[in-house]
């Protein structure tokens, strides 16, 4: 929850003016549970949205995430369509994603990530029907050392696009 690409997307979510809750999945930081394979995180991020849309009736939902955090997004949509999605670095290898949820979708992606590998998630990406919108960082690592800004910048920008504009970029 308070990993500075995480950050980010909250921030950016807000700028684009949507609420933004950041959770810790279960077993990390303060929170109770332990690890449970993308399993339980998907349950504990369908209790949030749950709980979100008890909170704030009739608002919009968008979701985004983080590398684990991406695939579980990814995850959870399909259960809980959210309106837009973004994932980071979705870490499509470890936690399996096997089906698109139906919404626009953007995944961003650096090319020098040394954790998610780019080959891996447009592999994944382009045996998916719809696919989701890639958009590839060159010189950008895992973490967007010295690039949250721009981050920033491409995910306020596709969220401001009229949802027929969210296309699949090949």
């Amino acid at each position: 929850m308070t990993n500075k690409v995480a950050h980010m997307l909250a921030r950016s979510f807000n700028e684009a003016g949507a609420r933004a809750l950041r959770f810790n999945f279960r077993g990390v930081g303060a929170s109770e549970g332990s690890y449970d394979e993308g399993r339980g995180e998907t349950l504990d991020t369908i209790a949030v949205i749950d709980w979100a849309c008890e909170r704030w009736p009739g608002a919009r939902l968008w979701l985004a995430g983080f590398s684990f955090g991406g695939a579980i997004a990814a995850r959870a949509a399909l259960q809980r369509p959210p309106e837009r999605l973004v994932t980071v670095a979705p870490a499509v290898t470890r936690v399996a994603v096997e089906r698109p949820p139906r919404c626009p979708w953007l995944i961003i992606q650096g090319d020098r990530d040394e954790l998610v590998d780019l080959q891996d998630v447009q592999r994944w990406a382009s045996g998916l029907d719809p696919q989701p919108q890639i958009r590839v960082l060159a010189g950008v690592d895992h973490f967007f050392h010295g690039r949250l800004n721009e981050l920033r910048e491409v995910v306020v920008e596709w969220l401001a696009l009229p949802p027929h504009d969210h296309g699949a970029a090949r």
